[in-house]
């Protein structure tokens, strides 16, 4: 056995054999702290401009996150939609059909993240919302090709029953938000671009 096929057997857990509780809770644990920690992007970007930049831009800020939100949701639910399909298929052992929908999944992810780029982009308006608000949600949307790939890639590693390569990938981006998000908006002053900017690195 290679040292790639023991790698992805360290992380793929097989639910159809053995004892389910302690194979449930591996899988299930670093689900939910990988939800919370996306929960915690938006979180840490509020706290540190309403910390470091005012009240206007926190309101900036604030003011963008049920938008993003139900973008953001909209494709994770295409994203399930992914996982479903893999794990059916790699659990009737169909190694074609595996690849097949992964690379759909994953060029899908690509095209959605590049249409929602150019769609926030374009319509994000100063004279619809605040100037603040449209800086942060248009460059917010230079990085939803990365969210998209991010969003379908963890779908799909779900699906063979790796919860956990996810988490260490968005705990490593969280690391680096939050360093980025201090470096931008303490050191550069740059508001609520900092923590857009920071954000966007970060999920890349």
């Amino acid at each position: 056995m290679s040292g790639e096929t023991k790698s992805k057997k360290k992380y793929e857990i097989d639910m159809c054999n053995g004892a389910i509780l302690p194979k449930l809770l591996a899988f299930t644990l670093p689900l939910m702290c990988s939800s919370v920690l996306q929960l915690l992007f938006n979180a840490a970007d509020i706290i540190v401009v309403g910390n470091f930049a005012g009240d206007t831009a926190l309101a900036a800020v604030g003011s963008n996150t049920a938008l993003i939100n139900l973008l953001t949701n909209f494709f994770l639910g295409l994203s399930i939609g992914a996982n479903v399909l893999v794990a059916r298929f790699y659990g009737a052992k169909a190694e074609e059909d595996v690849s097949d929908t992964v690379h759909t999944a994953m060029l899908l992810s690509v095209f959605s993240g590049i249409i929602l780029t150019v769609i926030g982009c374009i319509g994000a308006r100063p004279e619809d919302v605040l100037p603040l608000a449209t800086t942060y949600l248009r460059i917010y949307f230079i990085g939803m090709t990365s969210m998209m790939v991010y969003n379908f890639g963890s779908a799909i590693l779900r699906a063979v029953g790796d919860t956990k390569r996810p988490l260490y990938y968005l705990s490593a981006a969280g690391v680096i938000n939050i360093g980025l998000n201090l470096l931008f908006v303490i050191v550069f002053r740059m508001s609520v671009a900092g923590v857009a900017l920071a954000t966007v690195i970060s999920e890349t």
